[in-house]
């Protein structure tokens, strides 16, 4: 991680991806996965990873609520969303918060670098480029 990212880290408490995200990191992620299919994967692959707590589940929407303790005790609010942007492909958007007024150091960044991680482990040979 960049010491630019632990800058902004100081006084941003949130982080999230796009397609016109700067940062490659932050860029949006495609599958060639119809939306039902994607959507078990990705919610199994989240279940699975420890230290995360899926809190609700919402398929007709798309979206997956999960919660992070930090070690130093701060509570981070991540939202997944599946998205269907074709029949055949699907887009995933992460975005995660903290709760408090002060800056994360990048600790958003780095579970939204984490979370792409595991999915890409799991969902890796759909991917687009």
């Amino acid at each position: 991680m960049s010491l630019k990212r632990t800058l902004v880290g100081l006084f941003r408490s949130h982080d999230g991806t796009s397609d016109r995200a700067k940062d490659p990191a932050l860029k949006t992620r495609y599958y060639n996965l119809q939306k039902d299919k994607a959507w078990e994967e990705v919610s199994a692959t989240l279940k699975k990873i420890p230290g995360y707590r899926v809190l609700h589940e919402v398929e007709s929407v798309g979206e997956i609520i999960l919660e992070k303790k930090t070690a130093l005790g701060r509570t981070l609010d991540i939202t997944v969303s599946v998205l269907n942007t074709t029949p055949v492909r699907c887009a995933v958007d992460i975005y995660s918060a903290s709760r408090g007024s002060l800056g994360d150091l990048g600790g958003n960044y780095r579970v939204i670098q984490r979370l792409y991680g595991s999915l890409d482990k799991k969902l890796g040979k759909y991917k687009v480029d």
